[in-house]
């Protein structure tokens, strides 16, 4: 069976992108008519594309798309979520892992729709504060919890490769409302979970 590739990409878009990374190559002293470098504007101008793809989807409408009535009212998390983001003061990836919590009041969301959530603010230009408290906010503002936890650990590139260049620091980042923020045995039991 061969490779189908099913990303989508704007002609419009990609065209000019590519236009732009051309550039951008000569001025960084390079031959954009060298062998290695003929396709390399348009692969940058897709993957750009798909990096940043979550400006064209709601998130909101993802967690719609399969909000339930059910009367549970205990904590759900979800662990582990990889995320792969762009950190928009450098253009450069950050990745790691996002924990998303929350304890449902009369509605509960698909599982995957937790993760598409953190996907389509991920696949933005982002900062990881920024990040974290998006996806808070787009859960209590559509499902009504009695409160939401984010926790998000991650690894930025731009620390990594350049700048400081400490390639083991990561940052952690939370976000709480409701039962998470006013319950202590709540906090607890969910830090209990994470480790």
């Amino acid at each position: 069976m061969s490779y189908i590739n099913n990303d989508h990409y704007t002609p419009e878009t990609t065209k000019k992108l590519e236009e732009h990374y051309r550039e951008v190559l000569k001025l960084l002293g390079e031959d954009p008519q060298r062998e290695g470098l003929l396709r390399t504007p348009r692969r940058v101008a897709q993957a750009m594309q798909f990096l940043t793809k979550g400006y064209l989807e709601d998130p909101a409408a993802i967690l719609n798309s399969a909000r339930f009535r059910e009367e549970y009212q205990q904590m759900v998390l979800v662990k582990d979520i990889e995320i792969y983001s762009l950190c928009e003061h450098h253009m450069l990836p950050f990745y790691g892992k996002a924990h998303v919590a929350y304890i449902p009041n009369g509605f509960i969301t698909g599982v995957s729709k937790i993760i598409r959530v953190v996907e389509t603010y991920a696949r933005r230009f982002q900062i990881q504060e920024r990040l974290t408290v998006q996806i808070r906010d787009c859960i209590q503002q559509t499902l009504t919890p009695m409160g939401v936890a984010v926790v998000i650990e991650a690894e930025h590139m731009c620390m990594q490769i350049r700048g400081v260049q400490k390639k083991h620091s990561k940052m952690v980042t939370s976000a709480f409302t409701g039962a998470f923020l006013k319950d202590v045995r709540t906090r607890e039991e969910l830090m209990h979970l994470l480790r």
